[in-house]
């Protein structure tokens, strides 16, 4: 009776144990939380520049979190189908002061010109759940007349 009970009770234990470690491979971290921001918005840039008129396009941004940043800094890529700036902006944002929204964002980066120089551009507002609202603002050539913009951008969370 006793050797039945122990070989009963060490069977239970072995089974309890290979549940508790998943697959055999031993303990693992726990998967952090996506940010609320990771991932593709897509929405619309309107740039003004001095003696031009003002002009909206198409733009999309896609965030990825930066490890170990409490999911307040991210590595940013700013697709603009604009006519002054037809680029690919890589830049890095910030949220604070939380990772929760409502939120303010900041973003800057650089691109190359397609008038042969390197651009800039720095951008600053709110972050909601599903909206960006923020300015835009930039130098093209600093060689060039008229090279300064500021604008606005407004962006929605894609589905994807």
């Amino acid at each position: 009776m006793a050797s039945r009970f122990l070989t009963g009770f060490a069977l239970g234990c072995a089974v309890s144990m290979a549940a508790a470690c998943g697959d055999g491979s031993g303990p693992t971290a726990p998967s952090s939380q996506p940010s609320f921001l990771s991932g593709t918005w897509t929405g619309t840039v309107t740039i003004e520049r001095d003696g031009e008129p003002t002009v909206s396009a198409p733009i999309s941004w896609t965030f990825e979190v930066v490890p170990d940043t409490n999911r307040q800094s991210f590595r940013t890529t700013i697709r603009s189908q604009h006519a002054f700036i037809p680029v690919t902006i890589t830049g890095t944002s910030t949220l604070t002061p939380s990772n929760t929204p409502p939120v303010r964002i900041s973003t800057q980066g650089q691109y190359p010109s397609p008038r042969g120089c390197t651009g800039s551009i720095l951008s600053v507002g709110t972050a909601e759940a599903t909206t960006i609202d923020a300015d835009f603002s930039g130098i093209d050539c600093t060689t060039l007349a008229q090279s300064t913009f500021r604008g606005r951008v407004a962006l929605t969370k894609s589905s994807s």
